[in-house]
C-alpha cells in the first residue's frame, strides 16, 4: 500500500473522501475500497478531450452498478462531479488525445503520456475537495504496473500532496492505494473487497481500453486487446487466475 495512507482513514476527521474516478478497474477498485472506509465518498471524472471518451459515457452506470450490487454502499455513496479539462487537448502531442498511433517518444516515455494531465487532476481535486468540505483524496495512480508516466509516481504524489496542504493551508491527504500492487493484485483486492460480485463488476462494467472498444467481451472485460491498457489489464488478469499473485 502507498507510503501516503494514514492508519486513521476512515475514522475521525477522516470520513470524507473525493475518489479520482474514471470508470476504469483501477478507479473502480479504488472507489470500492473507499465506500468501505469512509462514512461519505464523492467521485471526481474528467473530460479532457480524450478519444477512449466512452469512459465518460460508462462512469454513471459503473457508479450505479456498484450501488446495486452492494446496497450496503448506497447511503456512503455521495454526489458525482464532472469537470472539462480540455486545454489538455487543445495542447495536444498524445496518443490519448489525438489521432495518432500508439508509440515510444524519444524520451522513453510512451506517447499515451499526456504531460501534466494527474497534476491538473489532483490540483483540481484539491479545490473541490476544499469546497466540499473533504480531507482525503483518493486515486488510482500505480508506480508497479504503469507505463513509465512521471505523474503515476509516489514521489510525485507525496510532492502534490505537500503542495495542495500548503497551497489551500488545509491537510489534504492523497491516498494511492494501488501504488505498489501489480494488476493482478489489483484483481485481487477487489476479490478481497467484494468477492466474485465485484470482479465480475469489474470485467464488464469498467472500461479501460484506449481505442474505446465495448463491442468485444473478453474474459478480462471489454476492448479491443491489442492496445497497452488492454494488454496490461488482460496480462494481470491472467496472473490473477493463474494464481501469481
Amino acid at each position: 500500500m502507498s507510503s501516503l495512507s494514514i492508519s486513521s482513514a476512515g475514522t475521525g476527521h477522516h470520513s470524507r473522501a473525493l475518489v479520482l474516478f474514471s470508470g476504469g478497474q483501477d478507479s473502480t477498485t479504488c472507489l470500492a475500497q473507499a465506500l468501505t472506509r469512509y462514512e461519505h465518498v464523492e467521485t471526481l471524472g474528467f473530460d479532457y478531450g480524450q478519444r477512449h471518451s466512452v469512459e465518460m459515457e460508462i462512469r454513471p452506470s459503473a457508479r450505479e452498478a456498484l450501488t446495486e450490487a452492494f446496497p450496503e454502499w448506497r447511503d456512503r455513496l455521495g454526489e458525482d462531479h464532472v469537470l472539462s479539462l480540455d486545454v489538455l487537448a487543445q495542447i495536444g502531442g498524445s496518443s490519448l488525445t489525438d489521432d495518432v498511433a500508439f508509440a515510444m517518444q524519444a524520451d522513453g516515455l510512451p506517447n499515451t503520456f499526456v504531460p501534466g494531465r494527474n497534476l491538473l487532476f489532483l490540483t483540481l481535486a484539491g479545490a473541490l475537495a476544499y469546497r466540499r468540505g473533504i480531507s482525503v483524496i483518493v486515486t488510482g495512480v500505480c508506480e508497479t504496473d504503469f507505463s513509465g508516466y512521471p505523474d503515476c509516481r509516489d514521489d510525485t504524489m507525496k510532492a502534490m500532496q505537500l503542495a495542495l496542504s500548503l497551497g489551500l493551508e488545509r491537510r489534504l491527504l492523497i491516498e494511492t492505494p494501488l501504488m505498489w500492487l501489480s494488476k493482478a493484485q489489483t484483481w485481487q483486492l477487489a476479490h478481497e473487497l467484494g468477492g466474485d460480485r465485484l470482479v465480475e463488476l469489474i470485467r464488464r462494467d469498467t472500461h479501460t481500453c484506449y481505442q474505446g472498444v465495448r463491442d468485444q467481451l473478453h474474459d478480462w472485460g471489454y476492448g479491443c486487446g491489442n492496445c497497452p491498457a488492454c494488454e496490461l489489464r488482460a496480462r494481470g488478469w491472467a496472473q490473477w487466475r493463474g494464481g501469481m499473485v
